[in-house]
């Protein structure tokens, strides 16, 4: 995986990084060794200085469509990036569900809370 998301990633422009949000497996991600990490540090390291995180498996979190995991996930993912080199506050964070489509194409009623992101633009 890693050889080719380096491969990708010396070309592009922006990121949009992928977090599984059930347990076990955004900590296993997010853990010393893990590949969100990897894949964070290594889209900053090559040069990518935009970012979306898309915070998957929404609908396996306890319960379903937890506005408390995501902002847990946000803040611990936003703290890590900090030190890789992102400003957080540039990064969008967006709450989904590839199995079944939410926030994909069209925001999701069964995430009510999430009412977008706010931007903040270097100067």
């Amino acid at each position: 995986f890693i050889k080719n998301m380096i491969t990708g990633t010396s070309q592009a422009d922006c990121a949009v990084l992928i977090v599984a949000s059930g347990v076990g497996e955004f900590e296993a991600g997010i853990s010393k060794n893990g590949q969100t990490r990897e894949h964070a540090l290594l889209a900053y390291t090559l040069g990518v200085k935009q970012m979306i995180i898309g915070i998957n498996k929404m609908d396996t979190t306890e319960p379903p469509y937890s506005e408390a995991r995501f902002k847990e996930i946000v803040t611990e993912v936003s703290a890590y990036i900090k030190k890789v080199g992102y400003d957080p506050k540039t990064v969008a964070f967006v709450p989904i569900s590839g199995w079944h489509g939410d926030n994909m194409l069209e925001a999701s009623e069964k995430m009510p809370w999430y009412k977008g992101w706010e931007t903040t633009r270097k100067s």
